[in-house]
């Protein structure tokens, strides 16, 4: 007989750059399964309220909105203590917020490095040691948005690749540290929505050329695996799942 799926009704996840792209995405799956919120944005407050009301005309009361420049050392503990506030326990930490942009090597900056290393990579770990008290008591898991380009370097963006190879290891890392009470994982996207700064079709053909399956994921692809990775693997811990359409199997 099929065991029941384990409900999420009543967990809390704290989701850091929740208002748009992928980080959205995630937050209207988690709260589809049940899961009350607490949606971090930084600059996109439009973005942000905008979601918080559509989300609860479902469910009255179920998400709470923080805003925060994680690149002030205060952040995490500020977003915590916000999370406490609002429900009182947490089960998951969503660590999405990224910042993604060319740096080539002779033009890079030490400001860069500072934005890059610092959303990618320091504010998840200072996330995650902030909220490990209330991940202990709920024995909860903490998943990271990686890249592929942890392990492959995207050509001028050393940083980035840099801070995302950093992030990878912090998975790992984190997953020993946490243990046995947190389970702590990666997902590592790959072609699932286009930058921002828009490639010209001839640069997007050539990535899906080279993509297996010869097609771009989708947001949705990104969040069912979170969703199984917290809700339905709870002996997977310190792994990064790769979800790229096969793009990694290419020399």
């Amino acid at each position: 007989m099929t065991p029941p799926i384990p409900s999420l009704s009543g967990r809390v996840a704290l989701i850091t750059g929740a208002a748009r792209r992928i980080g959205a995405v995630i937050a209207e799956t988690l709260h589809q399964e049940g899961m009350d919120l607490v949606l971090h944005y930084h600059r996109s407050a439009e973005a942000a309220q905008a979601l918080k009301t559509a989300l609860e005309r479902r469910r009255l009361g179920s998400v709470s909105l923080l805003q925060a420049d994680l690149l002030e050392p205060s952040a995490p503990q500020r977003l915590l203590e916000g999370v406490k506030a609002s429900f009182g326990r947490l089960d998951l930490l969503v660590n999405n917020a990224s910042s993604f942009y060319p740096t080539p090597l002779d033009e890079a900056t030490e400001a860069q490095w500072q934005e890059l290393i610092g959303s990618n990579l320091r504010a998840p770990f200072f996330l995650a040691q902030a909220a490990a008290p209330l991940l202990r008591a709920s024995r909860g898991a903490i998943v990271n948005l990686v890249d592929i380009h942890a392990e492959r370097p995207l050509k001028n963006h050393p940083i980035y690749s840099i801070a995302k190879a950093g992030n990878t290891m912090l998975v790992k890392a984190l997953a020993r540290e946490l243990a046995p009470e947190i389970r702590v994982n990666g997902i590592s996207p790959g072609t699932i929505l286009w930058p921002e700064a828009e490639l010209t079709e001839t640069a997007k053909a050539e990535i899906l050329a080279r993509t297996p399956l010869r097609r771009s994921g989708s947001p949705e692809d990104i969040a069912r695996t979170l969703v199984f990775l917290f809700r339905d693997a709870d002996y997977i811990t310190g792994q990064i799942v790769v979800v790229d359409g096969g793009r990694t199997l290419q020399q």
